[in-house]
Order: C-alpha cells, then sequence, then structure tokens
C-alpha cells in the first residue's frame, strides 16, 4: 500500500503546496495550528478540490488535475473519523455501526464481529450515544469508518477532544488497528507523544509545506525537524524488546546498542515496544560514567548538531537506532561535540512517562 500525494492549492493568505509519498501503516501530518494539516486531509478526502496535483491511494488515483480526475467524496473508498465522533444520537451503537456498511452499500455482515472485537466494542451495542464516554464514542466512530470497507482511513485530530485518561483508553486500539487492519491510516495530530506511539511515517508540515517526511524513527531524531515539533517535545523513538520482568519492579528492555531499565511496563516478555525518549532526558558523557544511580547507558556517536541559541540538539545513532540529546551550548563546546565523535547517553528511567511507551507485537 503506498500513498502518493502532490497537491497545491491558494487561498487568499495562505497556499498548501505538498508533495510526498508514503508507505502503509500511519502516515502522520504534524505541525503547528494554520500548518495545513487538516486542508489537506480535506484535499485527500474529497471535501477540498486542489488547484492542482495528484492524489493516488494504492494505485487508484482520486484526483488529477492533470487528466481532469476528480471522484467525489462518496467515490473514494475512504474512511474519515473527525475529532468529533458524529455518531447519530438517535441510534444505538450497532446502528451506527451498521450505517457505516450501509452508506458504502457493503450489504452482508462479514467483518463486524472482527472490527467490534478489536476495538472492545461489543458490549456497547445495545447502548445509545448518550450512554457513552468520551473514549468509547471515538472507538464507535472508527468503528463505524472501519466497517464502510476504506481503502483509507482519514483521522484528524481523533484524541485532541479526550482528557488524558480517555486518551490512554483508545491509543492501545488504535495500535491494534495500525498492526492488525490492514487498512492505511492517514493521521493528524499536534501530539508528539501521539505520533511517536502510532506513526511509521511521519510528514512535517510549515506553512503548507513540507518540512520533513520519512520513517518516524528518523524524523522525530532529526535536529531539523525541531522548528517544527518543537524543542521541549523533541526526543526520539528506539524499538525494543521485554527481556525481563525483574523482582525490583523494573522491566529490562533490549535495544540495538545494550538493555534499557524502565519502571514495570504491562506487557508480556518478548513484547516489542516503541520507546520515545525526550531530548531533554538525555545527558552525554565522553567517557562511560562509573558510580553514578544511572542505569541507562548506551553507547552513541555524534551524527549531527543543531544550533538552538542557549542549547544544543545533538543527533545520535546507537546501534541501530538514533537518538537525540538536547545540551546547553556551553556544555556542547566543553565536550567538544563534533559529527563521529564517540559519546555515552545517559537517561534516567523515571523521565519516560508511560504514554511514552507503546506495544507493537505481543509475544507469540
Amino acid at each position: 500500500m503506498t500513498i502518493r500525494i502532490a497537491a497545491r492549492h491558494a487561498f487568499a493568505d495562505f497556499t498548501l503546496d505538498v508533495d510526498f509519498e508514503a508507505p502503509g501503516g500511519v502516515t502522520a501530518l504534524f505541525g503547528h495550528s494554520g500548518s495545513g494539516k487538516t486542508t489537506l486531509v480535506n484535499a485527500v478526502a474529497g471535501l477540498l478540490r486542489p488547484d492542482a496535483g495528484r492524489i493516488e491511494v494504492e494505485g487508484r488515483v482520486l484526483f488529477d488535475s492533470a487528466q481532469g480526475i476528480w471522484l467525489p467524496p462518496h467515490k473514494r473508498r475512504l474512511g474519515y473519523v473527525f475529532q468529533d465522533a458524529r455518531l447519530f444520537p438517535h441510534l444505538s451503537v450497532r446502528q451506527n455501526l451498521n450505517y457505516g456498511r450501509w452508506f458504502a452499500g457493503i450489504r452482508d455482515g462479514a467483518g463486524f464481529g472482527r472490527i467490534t472485537d478489536l476495538l472492545g466494542i461489543g458490549h456497547l451495542l445495545d447502548r445509545r450515544p448518550r450512554d457513552l464516554s468520551g473514549g468509547e464514542t471515538q472507538r464507535v466512530a472508527i468503528g463505524r469508518a472501519l466497517l464502510s470497507g476504506p481503502q483509507l482511513l482519514l483521522m484528524d485530530e481523533p484524541l485532541a477532544a479526550l482528557d488524558d485518561v480517555r486518551k490512554s483508553e483508545i491509543l492501545p486500539y488504535l495500535e491494534r488497528i495500525r498492526d492488525e487492519s490492514g487498512v492505511p491510516i492517514l493521521y493528524v495530530s499536534h501530539s508528539v507523544a501521539e505520533i511517536a506511539r502510532l506513526a511509521t511515517t511521519i510528514v512535517a508540515l510549515e506553512g503548507g509545506r513540507v518540512r520533513r517526511a520519512g520513517p518516524a524513527a528518523e524524523v522525530l531524531a532529526d535536529p531539523d525537524a525541531v522548528p517544527v515539533i518543537g524543542a521541549d517535545q523533541a526526543g526520539a523513538v528506539l524499538t525494543g524488546r521485554i527481556v525481563y520482568h525483574h523482582a525490583d519492579g523494573l522491566t529490562e528492555i533490549a535495544v540495538s546498542a545494550g538493555s534499557l531499565f524502565l519502571p514495570r511496563v504491562s506487557a508480556p516478555q518478548d513484547s516489542t515496544l516503541r520507546i520515545r525518549i525526550e531530548a531533554r532526558e538525555v545527558m552525554l558523557a565522553l567517557e562511560r560514567p562509573q558510580g553514578v544511580s544511572a542505569l541507562n547507558i548506551l553507547p552513541a556517536r555524534v551524527v549531527a548538531l543543531r544550533d538552538e541559541g542557549a542549547a544544543m540538539m545533538v543527533a545520535l545513532a546507537s546501534g541501530q537506532d538514533r537518538l537525540l540529546a538536547q545540551v546547553t551550548a556551553r556544555s556542547a563546546w566543553a565536550l567538544g561535540l563534533k559529527p563521529e565523535l564517540p559519546v555515552y547517553a545517559i537517561v534516567k528511567s523515571v523521565s519516560v512517562a508511560r504514554g511514552d511507551i507503546g506495544v507493537t507485537a505481543q509475544a507469540r
């Protein structure tokens, strides 16, 4: 599954001009308010007809200005999940779900049980939307979109209206959709924590243009993406495997350059995890520290540096992973940081929040 999007559209005070390609999985559109995220999704959905460009999903052309192709929204085979769920209040959950199939012309019941199991909403079928929590409402909205048999799922900040408790409730279901449904997702968000857990590809937008696009782990660890992501939110994503749950309450996770010890992670041994580590929580040393309390010390080498004034963003290669460290300019000068310099990255285990840990696959 490949998504190819080239679109240009001029408004009175803003111009969208993007061109990128993404594989299957979750492609996250990330950027500040006004960067063009929702405008782009609406162009893909057919709610906006761009001035020029071409939009293609798995070889199926939805829009091509040069050839005069423009499919109306109802013929695009897309599922759209909005920030507000937009369920029909007078219908039950079951009827809301079935509406997605009816609208798409799907008359058989295949997939209904699989989708309700995937989203954990089977016990809600006879309820009305007013009797659902915010997280349950969004899961039903996602189920309705999936049951329409979409070729692509569009999600425009689906968690923005939820509190932290409801977000933590629904994120595991979004991970399951990513890993088990086989439906690619174009996901709009302004939350770095969300895209770090969910995205396989990130398209960072700034002023209507693509600032950086590529695999999530590469973009998040790229110092040049910091102006879009923000220095306070910048950080890298590592993939690791749970080796052991120790009796002292720590979980040992193997990454490509060594092991990380984190407070107990609620996942089985051998599960594969995505772990987001904020740049400001990474310290650097020229020699492996001795006699310190830090447990997480990984060998690395400097790849690139970005001067942020009083701070310095340092991109690191650690085994097969990428890390990002934020240090003061004075520290960077004192350490003599430069590309290819070997260093040690030190991360406090308690600095990795539970919301920054996502399970990508269970033990088999």
